[in-house]
C-alpha cells in the first residue's frame, strides 16, 4: 500500500467525522501544514505523527493501514506480506524505511505489528520520535541502531529491545541493509 492511500483514509475519516484540518491540527499538536501535506501525498510521515493523528481522530493507527479487515484470528503467509507504507530517508532521515503489516486484516487490534527493512543513512540529524504507548523489536538482519532516551543500543540478528515510546527515540540501520520485527502499541 502505498503513502497516498493512507493521506487518503486520513481526509476520508477526517472529513466523515466533520473535522477540519485546523481542529486536526490542534487535537494532534501537528502543524496545519503537515496534515495537508500528509492527505495530498506531499509528505512521507514518520509513525509519530500518524499515531497522532489516530489519537486525534479516536482510530487506530491499523485503521489508516488496513484493506479489508477480518475480526478474531488473522493468519498471514509469508506470501502474503503487505507493504503499509514507505519512508524515504529525506523524510525520516535515518535510511529508507519499509513497512510491511503483519496484521492488516485483524480487527479491533491493540497491537501493529509489522516487518520493517531499513537501509543504511549517514544522517547526523536523524529524526527523534516521542509518542504514547510501547514498541518491541526484534532484529532478524544486519545491525539496528536504537537511541532511546540519553542511550544509544547496537542490536544484531537475535536482539530484541522493548521500551516505552513515550521516551525520545530513534531507530536507524547500521552499515547495512537490516531487517526486523516491530510490534507498536498505542492505547487509543
Amino acid at each position: 500500500m502505498g503513502n497516498g492511500q493512507v493521506g487518503e483514509k486520513i481526509k476520508q475519516i477526517r472529513e466523515f467525522q466533520n473535522v477540519t484540518v485546523e481542529e486536526l491540527g490542534e487535537r494532534s499538536g501537528l502543524s496545519v501544514e503537515l496534515i495537508r501535506q500528509i492527505e495530498e501525498d506531499q509528505a512521507y510521515p514518520s509513525l509519530s505523527p500518524l499515531i497522532k493523528i489516530a489519537r486525534a481522530l479516536g482510530v487506530r493507527l491499523g485503521t489508516f493501514l488496513d484493506d479489508d479487515v477480518q475480526s478474531n484470528c488473522v493468519l498471514v503467509r509469508k506470501d502474503e506480506h503487505r507493504k503499509a507504507v514507505r519512508f524515504p530517508s529525506r523524510e525520516t532521515k535515518v535510511g529508507d524505511l519499509n513497512f510491511e503489516s503483519l496484521g492488516y486484516n485483524k480487527n479491533d487490534r491493540y497491537m501493529e505489528p509489522f516487518l520493517i527493512t531499513i537501509d543504511p543513512e549517514e544522517s547526523k540529524d536523524p529524526l527523534i520520535s516521542s509518542h504514547e504507548g510501547e514498541e518491541f523489536l526484534y532484529v532478524l538482519e544486519g545491525e539496528v541502531i536504537v537511541t532511546y532516551g540519553q542511550e544509544t543500543y547496537v542490536l544484531e540478528p537475535g536482539d530484541s529491545i522493548y521500551y516505552d515510546s513515550v521516551v525520545p527515540h530513534n531507530v536507524r540501520g547500521g552499515a547495512e541493509p537490516a531487517k526486523f520485527v516491530a510490534v507498536v502499541y498505542t492505547p487509543v
